[in-house]
């Protein structure tokens, strides 16, 4: 054992390594009997490939690059593909990244297949963002896919409508957007994917609008499903403007099942489709078994051909358990995950879903309920380091503002060969999530573990606002962003830094997108840190709520903010954009310039009225790159970055291993 000065460590844990190991398997589901997903790709220029486990067990990328099954609708996306077995094998459906066209695909298919390669079944369009598809569903015996569309009908990123959509199979739409069949009206701003009733004569699906999000408010649509394949009437058969459905599926018994938060958590409901009064609870806890709805098409639930529910449940750390229904009683499976994807199918008695831990990064688990047993079928973790070096993380609790509780994860700076002098505290890094509507889960991060094994902590707070506690606690942030998050982050580096854990004077704080906002709301604002690192931020709330951001969005501030008409005082207040005198501390901004939700242009405006006034600080932008870095090289440029940002400010030697960051000022 060694004793050198914290963050000075050397580490096996480069940035290479880390950025190899960015991302997560997600959309998990069946083709047959077939385990299919998809996984990044992050040395293949970021894309995500679609992913089979074969009967052998050995896993098979169906696509070769640059085929990247990735959707742009809302431009966070939704779930991608659908399959299913046909006479010649998987016949498959995808989103394809670069045009965003639907296509189909057969890649076991004789005289076709892998050679003749996936055919187009949607057109290009060229207003606006385009046409966009979202959360397919195979009617095969219709020889169709009903799906989301997306459509642009102007150069604005609000001219845009969604509907509920059936794109032949055959191909014929491929050119002719008359012949895709719209099956829903746009009364709704957003719709998710449609789902069939086993009888086939109800469709029901997910509807909300501006200027609720997803969490805040949606609306559970019931239609009849008259014989030539045409929506009867919808009508609204749960949810509201505070209720948040985030799920619906049909049971096999042809009742629905759906995840809502009327009592204040997500829990599961069950209701026949002419009865929604009687709506009841299968399970009723204070904890979640859905979230918040980033994407079309996420699932925290899968019901079995046994009248079982395979459910994503959970209060922060989330597990994988077999819901009976009748009894109310859960069963979880066995095993060392404690983070459980939003993506879970059933087949059979299997169910198959997206896991990691403190110790294993996101792979992909099958359980088998009739025998119990859990095991990876997919994307396995293996350790490409010694395990030794991972950091050992502590859920903690601590008190903010008013008493509140506050939730992170605290991540000691740990290498198993090193330690520090006894007369040194270690420096800390806040890492906020973004969203804000949304958490940070307890799994093994490689980016994490890249600062604690050179001896620099890191603490994750699931600042007021965060998902996975309840609606009470996600409710914190309302008209109080860039107050709650900011005070929390806050309250948890000083706790740190009271207890003797951290060293007060080291104290930094970095995030992405609304993470974003809070480090440089906070750097604006408070005198806790001693730099930041700011990536792809909002940093002007006056024009991201005025159009300078995607439609999704566009009315997000609305409830986190208050109403821009009524207080347009307070964008201008707590925007880092108009506080930017305030800033002392040296930073480091990150930002992609394909970015549409978060665009340059705020960035640029920030960095205007810092130039001259003497603050350290550094920007580098990424061609290519845009909402969430995808790319290996961008990866690690960021990375090594952000550790010279925080050498030079905590004087700590480095020996020369990563480049210098020069800070201009």
């Amino acid at each position: 054992m060694q004793t050198r000065a914290y963050g000075s460590w050397p580490s096996p844990i480069d940035a290479e390594l880390a950025a190899a190991h960015d991302g997560a398997p997600g959309f998990a589901g069946f083709v047959g009997a077939e385990a299919w997903w998809t996984e990044p790709r992050p040395v293949e220029a970021g894309r995500r490939a679609l992913v089979r486990r074969l009967p052998d067990g050995t896993e098979q990328s169906v696509l070769p690059a640059p085929w990247n099954v990735r959707s742009r609708v809302i431009e966070y996306g939704g779930r991608p593909w659908a399959g299913a077995e046909g006479p010649e094998g998987p016949l498959v459906v995808f989103v394809n990244f670069a045009d965003q066209r639907l296509y189909a695909y057969e890649p076991d298919a004789p005289g076709g297949g892998r050679g003749a390669g996936p055919r187009p079944l949607t057109p290009l369009s060229a207003v606006g963002g385009g046409l966009r598809w979202a959360d397919p569903v195979l009617r095969a015996e219709r020889g169709e896919v009903w799906c989301v569309l997306e459509e642009f009908t102007g150069p604005a990123p609000t001219d845009v409508r969604r509907v509920i959509a059936a794109v032949p199979l055959d191909g014929s739409a491929a050119d002719d957007r008359g012949a895709v069949r719209e099956l829903s009206d746009d009364r709704h701003r957003f719709v998710t994917g449609p789902r069939i009733s086993p009888d086939g004569t109800h469709a029901a699906w997910l509807a909300w609008d501006h200027p609720r999000m997803p969490w805040d408010g949606t609306e559970l649509m019931l239609a009849e499903l008259r014989p030539d394949g045409t929506f009867g009437a919808a009508r609204v058969f749960a949810g509201g403007p505070e209720e948040s459905v985030a799920q619906v599926e049909w049971a096999p018994d042809g009742r629905l099942l759906f995840a809502s938060d009327r009592t204040g958590w997500w829990n599961l409901y069950r209701a026949a489709p002419d009865d929604s009064a009687r709506a009841h609870a299968l399970c009723p806890r204070q904890e979640e078994f859905a979230g918040p709805l980033w994407m079309i098409g996420l699932s925290w639930f899968a019901p079995l051909e046994s009248g079982l529910i395979a459910v994503v449940h959970g209060k922060g750390a989330t597990a994988l358990g077999i819901l009976d229904p009748e009894t109310g009683e859960v069963v979880d499976a066995a095993g060392p995950w404690t983070e459980w994807a939003a993506t879970v199918a059933a087949h059979g008695s299997r169910v198959v879903g997206i896991a990691a831990s403190p110790r294993s990064a996101y792979e992909v688990v099958e359980l088998d309920t009739g025998t119990g047993r859990a095991r990876v079928i997919g994307a396995a973790h293996d350790d490409p380091v010694d395990a030794t070096y991972y950091p050992e993380p502590r859920i903690r609790t601590f008190a903010g503002p008013a008493g509140r509780e506050i939730h992170a994860h605290v991540y000691p700076p740990h290498h198993p060969g090193h330690v520090a002098p006894d007369d040194e505290l270690p420096p800390y890094v806040v890492w906020a999530h973004g969203g804000p509507t949304s958490r940070s889960p307890l799994v093994l991060d490689l980016a994490i573990a890249y600062f604690t094994s050179r001896g620099i902590g890191v603490a994750e707070v699931n600042y007021g606002g965060s998902t996975g506690y309840g609606r009470a606690y996600r409710n914190r942030l309302r008209e109080q962003w860039g107050s709650v998050d900011v005070d929390d982050c806050a309250a948890v580096a000083l706790a740190l830094a009271d207890e003797g854990t951290a060293d007060r004077s080291r104290l930094a704080i970095r995030g992405g997108s609304a993470g974003g906002w809070t480090t440089a709301a906070s750097l604006t604002s408070t005198d806790v840190y001693a730099c930041g690192t700011i990536i792809y931020p909002v940093l002007d709330l006056t024009a991201f709520a005025s159009g300078e951001t995607h439609d999704f969005e566009s009315r997000y501030l609305h409830s986190i903010v208050g109403p821009l008409d009524e207080v347009p005082g307070r964008y201008a207040e707590r925007s880092p954009v108009t506080r930017a005198d305030r800033i002392t501390t040296p930073f480091l901004l990150l930002q992609g310039l394909d970015d549409v939700i978060c665009p340059p242009a705020q960035a640029e405006r920030f960095l205007a009225r810092i130039e001259g006034r003497g603050v350290p600080h550094a920007y580098i932008a990424f061609e290519g790159e845009g909402h969430g870095f995808r790319r290996a090289d961008t990866m690690i440029r960021a990375l090594e970055a952000e550790l010279s940002l925080y050498a030079q400010v905590f004087r700590i030697d480095l020996a020369g291993r990563v480049p210098t960051l020069e800070l201009a000022k």
